[in-house]
């Protein structure tokens, strides 16, 4: 994970450095942006209760994204993205579990209108995020036993980040996203509140 960070933090100065060469591409009206993403997930507590003493957690870990773009004007555009982080539940009796996690975002992009080559945003919407457990949570809540299943729910996020226009067609972004998921779990659930970073490079058509 700190190595991680090292590169995202490299990768954000190094944006930064390259906008103080002299201006070019922007966002264009009528443009498609293709790309991809990776970075942070940081996790919050899955269920409202402890599970044999012990409080289930959504793990921090690593989340990586597919994306589509399409900007109606120079300032207005949307974004599409398909997420999936390898995640796990941590703070079991019986040890970590496996969680696969995958998201689907649908998002309203604003973009600051600039001089040079980077463009700050912000974003805002809606989606789902379905939740894949290696095998069922067992254990005790108020002297029963329990099963808890995976479960999913619909999501909102808002975030703020940059694109940094390398050439006329090719860009990279940076990002840092606020998620809350409803539940993720079927029984016992709570609302988590999740955090993203990720740096990210795309296509413009």
């Amino acid at each position: 994970m700190q190595a991680l960070w090292k590169v995202i933090g490299l990768a954000a100065l190094g944006a930064l450095t390259l906008n103080a060469q002299p201006a070019g591409a922007q966002v264009k009206a009528g443009s498609h942006e293709v790309g991809g993403h990776a970075g942070a997930l940081f996790g919050d507590d899955l269920t409202d209760t402890q599970i044999s003493g012990r409080q289930p957690k959504l793990d921090d870990d690593l989340t990586f994204a597919v994306r589509y773009g399409y900007n109606f004007t120079n300032t207005w555009g949307i974004d599409a993205a398909l997420g999936y982080s390898p995640n796990k539940v941590t703070g079991l009796a019986g040890g970590d579990m496996d969680l696969d996690l995958w998201t689907l975002d649908v998002d309203a992009v604003y973009h600051f209108k600039t001089a040079g080559r980077l463009v700050p945003y912000v974003l805002a919407g809606a989606g789902y995020a379905w939740a894949s457990f290696d095998h069922d949570l067992t254990g005790l809540v108020n002297d029963q036993l329990v099963t808890i299943r995976d479960e999913d729910g619909f999501t909102l996020n808002a975030g703020v980040g940059a694109k940094y226009y390398a050439t006329d067609r090719v860009l990279v972004r940076l990002e840092g996203r606020y998620r809350y998921m409803d539940q993720l779990v079927d029984d016992f659930d709570r609302s988590l509140s999740t955090f993203e970073t990720t740096l990210g490079v795309a296509y413009r058509f």
